[in-house]
């Protein structure tokens, strides 16, 4: 290839870039704006308690389960043509929930809103290892997480302006057709850039594999976002029990498809690729930070009677410091590799633990000191912007090219299943500690456990990523496609 060839092919290949991160943005920041509009909802809609939980979780488990499906259709049909059928279907099923007449037509809206998200979400974080030679990969994955923290940011804050504004009259519906308008530019600036990525060795799909994945993941999933609002009754106990039945059913399956010349969903080749394990664990440690959003948000608002707009205003120092990071990373790692993963975890760990001294050296019903308290969030938001890619390149950077689209899936499924069993364990811890009473002295003692339970999680997360850094540089003899990259 000529060097004008290669001048032009850079700035396209960033500009796609670009307009796929549309994919990783759209679904954390409908998963942020919806929280505060639940009140509004529920009064529109004369929505009961339930449905108005299932808003939330029927978007966050569908999501959660299609996401490996949704990278795996990336590799075999085409990234840039999955995103653009994703944002299509993600801005049809935003129009639903938009005119939405009834709650149970808004939980269907929903429902299809993390069912596309999922085939849209995989295809950016897919195409760093597909598109982009080494030296990019890390600026690349920077601005991949810097995209989590603005989506954050925006999330918090966005969705209690849309609704004091009440545009046109929509009130809460804004929320949801804001994307309208986000899809149509995308779609009318993006699909001149598309320059199609796929597997070449991936030629069919594996329906039964896909089936048994969302199977598999919805025994798990599903238990734990119903189970503590349902009262943890039979059935989800019971789908947890199956859940490590149906996982092994899964990965026979596979493998056998393997073996016998198919193309398998999950390719237990590329499973076994040497830390890929650990670092999957790292992940789900990780992500263990996920209840927070939802336990501080009741400490402002329960205990210190804050509204909900001041309380997004809050989350702001987290987010900001969730945005710097990411685009600090490529930097950062020139000096201490991919340690930066343990640093940013060690961040969130002291972060977490100092918002909790403070807290608890502060009198009940009264506000933590602003400067403090915003140092706090701002260093444990740093901490997770700062670990997220290089944690992410650990990860993703073990398999083949190939197979972008399915670990990248894989990543973001460990991601959620994180996020939900953060919300489950760590939120079950909370809300089990407030049985005796609501009172603000009872919901600041159970937020200083949760926020110490977050940071032994992290602390143990940083732990282990020191030690999978240490045993693949001892590995100095393993083949380059499956160093840590």
């Amino acid at each position: 290839m000529s060097t004008h060839s290669l001048t032009q092919a850079e700035p396209r290949r960033w500009a796609m870039f670009v307009i796929l991160l549309v994919g990783a943005f759209l679904p954390p920041l409908d998963f942020f704006i919806v929280n505060v509009a639940l009140p509004a909802i529920q009064r529109d809609l004369g929505a009961s308690f339930s449905a108005e939980q299932l808003v939330i979780s029927s978007y966050a488990g569908v999501y959660a389960v299609t996401l490996i499906t949704g990278g795996r259709l990336g590799d075999i049909y085409g990234r840039g043509k999955m995103f653009f059928l994703g944002l299509l279907g993600f801005a049809a099923a935003s129009l639903l929930c938009g005119v939405a007449w009834s709650p149970w037509v808004l939980i269907t809206g929903r429902m299809l809103q993390g069912a596309t998200a999922a085939i849209m979400a995989p295809q950016a974080l897919a195409s760093v290892q597909a598109i982009f030679p080494e030296a990019e990969k890390p600026l690349a994955l920077g601005i991949y997480g810097a995209v989590f923290g603005l989506a954050s940011v925006i999330g918090q804050v966005l969705g209690g302006i849309l609704i004091s504004a009440d545009l046109f009259g929509l009130g809460w519906r804004a929320i949801f057709l804001v994307n309208l308008p986000v899809a149509l530019l995308v779609i009318l600036f993006g699909l001149p850039l598309l320059k199609e990525t796929r597997a070449q060795s991936a030629q069919r799909l594996d329906p039964i594999g896909m089936l048994l994945a969302t199977i598999t993941l919805s025994a798990l999933i599903v238990p734990l976002i119903e189970g503590h609002e349902a009262g943890w009754p039979w059935w989800t106990w019971l789908l947890l029990l199956a859940f490590p039945l149906l996982s092994a059913l899964l990965w026979r399956y596979e493998r056998h498809l393997s073996q016998t010349g198919g193309s398998p969903l999950l390719n237990p080749g590329v499973l076994r690729a040497p830390g890929l394990g650990q670092g999957l664990t790292i992940v789900l440690l990780f992500y263990s930070i996920a209840a927070f959003f939802l336990l501080f948000s009741v400490y402002l608002q329960g205990a210190l009677q804050v509204n909900a707009l001041t309380a997004g205003l809050l989350f702001l120092p987290f987010g900001v410091g969730f945005l710097i990071g990411p685009l600090l990373t490529p930097y950062l790692r020139r000096f201490v590799g991919n340690y930066l993963s343990a640093i940013g975890m060690g961040c969130e760990t002291a972060g977490l633990a100092g918002l909790a001294w403070l807290v608890a050296h502060t009198l009940t019903g009264s506000a933590p000191a602003m400067l403090p308290l915003a140092g706090l969030l701002f260093v444990t938001g740093l901490g997770q912007g700062l670990a997220m890619p290089t944690l992410v390149r650990m990860v993703t950077g073990r398999v083949a090219p190939e197979f972008s689209g399915m670990i990248a899936g894989v990543t973001s499924s460990a991601l959620q299943i994180s996020t939900a069993l953060s919300v489950a364990v760590i939120g079950g811890i909370f809300y089990s500690m407030l049985d005796n009473g609501k009172s603000g002295e009872n919901i600041t003692h159970a937020f200083i456990v949760a926020l110490l339970s977050m940071a032994v999680c992290l602390a143990t997360g940083a732990g282990l990523s020191i030690r999978l850094i240490r045993r693949t540089c001892d590995r100095s003899s393993a083949p380059a496609s499956l160093s840590l990259k």
